[in-house]
């Protein structure tokens, strides 16, 4: 296969020309738009168009605020406003979610947050009662889906998440709620918003097709007990999702690619003290099929984390603790990251087919199903920390077979001393284009 190959698959997915759907025009710090904002999806575009037309909306329902718990009377708000209404909460008033909502009902709606949208601190009521997802035991305060639905207006959404911080050190088998998810939205737009301290992920796009992001600034600000699993967007079973022109400043994956992300456009992302940018973990349970395919990561910035790129797959058999702990199978495949630039990033490439897993022998009693194909790393800049130096980065595959096609093309990236050597097991050294100097 020739170098370029999965760029050219990667092109046969997007395309340059950029394309306009409702939210924001404008990259940077959250505005607070007058109207239904506007985006410009680019300068890559997915191959498949998405919707550019959301209706105008015919109703309006301000929410009235200021309680201790405001759920009511937003969930009558959307009630009020469905098929084809804009709800608003106003500049300059906190709204309190203290009973979990499902809103996962709504119709050519408008979500218009311009004041404070945040949650109650009770713990053991949202343990006990919040919305539960089986995938890595999640949940969450509420989700929102439904068909064309656009969420925007300049405000915050605050998850108070230092309390949950403090009872993960206690507990860290508490159920954290995510902060914002988007569940069976099918056409739709989330920008120009900002988000703070999730007691756990803070977004996670499940079950969704056509759904834009953009202008967001998603930040982490412990104070004491440090925050956990801080992931900034999370994509699962959902494809034709643009992420864009966002600021994360987190503690866990800047954006990850759960099991079934297919056709994903990132670009244009600004991420600091992240896990990086991440394909899985994938395989986490047994019998259960799970594909990654068709991602673009473009144009995008990484600075004081742990990871750059990264593909993690779990072995291919549960261990003697867990159930949870491996034993799927699949295939990650037409996986590119191109444009990428790395700051005092632990390891700005690192491919794991035994996620978890501490050695080669223990990988080989439990050798993972899966298939990594088709992935290049293009177009690397900048400095790796010096935490593994001289390495800046380690491939680590459980077969020959099990990856196929991985390769790099004018990677830049040294290490503080100036150096650029790799760690490599398993893969076809040629292919990959790095100096391999030791076994990964």
């Amino acid at each position: 296969m020739k170098l370029s190959y999965a760029l050219t698959l990667a092109l046969q997915l997007l395309t340059v020309d950029a394309l306009t759907v409702p939210t924001s025009s404008h990259p940077g710090v959250p505005g607070v738009p007058k109207t239904r904002p506007r985006i410009n999806v680019g300068p890559k575009t997915l191959k498949t168009k998405l919707p550019k037309v959301s209706p105008p909306r015919h109703k309006t329902c301000h929410v009235k605020g200021g309680t201790s718990d405001d759920s009511a009377a937003l969930l009558k708000s959307f009630h009020e406003c469905n098929n084809g209404g804009h709800v608003v909460l106003d500049a300059g008033i906190t709204y309190t979610i203290g009973t979990v909502l499902d809103l996962r009902f709504l119709n050519h709606v408008d979500w218009d947050i311009q004041g404070t949208l945040t949650f109650t601190t009770d713990t053991d009521y949202w343990q006990a009662n919040s919305l539960k997802y089986k995938f890595q035991d999640s949940s969450a305060f509420f989700a929102i889906g439904g068909k064309d639905v656009n969420i925007f207006g300049g405000g915050v959404i605050d998850g108070k998440g230092q309390v949950w911080y403090d009872l993960f050190v206690k507990e860290p088998t508490a159920k954290r709620p995510l902060l914002f998810v988007i569940d069976g939205l099918e056409g739709g737009t989330m920008s120009n918003l900002k988000q703070v301290n999730p007691p756990n992920w803070f977004n996670l796009v499940a079950n969704s097709t056509n759904v834009v992001i953009d202008n967001m600034d998603l930040k982490v600000a412990a104070v004491g007990n440090a925050a956990k699993n801080t992931d900034g967007w999370d994509t699962y079973r959902s494809s034709n999702v643009v992420i864009q022109n966002s600021i994360i400043d987190n503690t866990d994956d800047c954006v990850s690619f759960k099991p079934n992300s297919t056709q994903i456009l990132v670009q244009n992302l600004r991420c600091n003290g992240s896990h990086g940018i991440s394909v899985g973990s994938l395989g986490q349970y047994v019998g259960v099929v799970d594909i990654v395919e068709d991602i673009l990561v473009y144009n995008t910035s990484m600075t004081n984390a742990g990871d750059g790129a990264r593909i993690k797959v779990f072995p291919g058999a549960p261990d003697n603790v867990t159930m949870n702990s491996g034993g799927g199978s699949g295939y990650v495949k037409n996986v590119v990251y191109d444009k990428y630039d790395v700051r005092n990033v632990d390891w700005p490439i690192e491919v794991t087919g035994c996620y978890t897993v501490k050695n080669a022998a223990a990988c080989a009693a439990r050798p993972p199903k899966f298939h990594i194909s088709d992935v290049l790393f293009k177009d690397f800049t900048g400095v790796s920390s010096k935490k593994y130096e001289p390495y800046i980065a380690t491939v680590a595959c459980p077969s020959l077979e099990a990856c196929e096609n991985i390769r790099t093309e004018n990677f830049q990236v040294k290490t503080p001393k100036g150096k650029s050597e790799a760690k490599c097991s398993n893969i076809n050294e040629e292919e990959l284009g790095l100096d391999c100097t030791a076994a990964a």
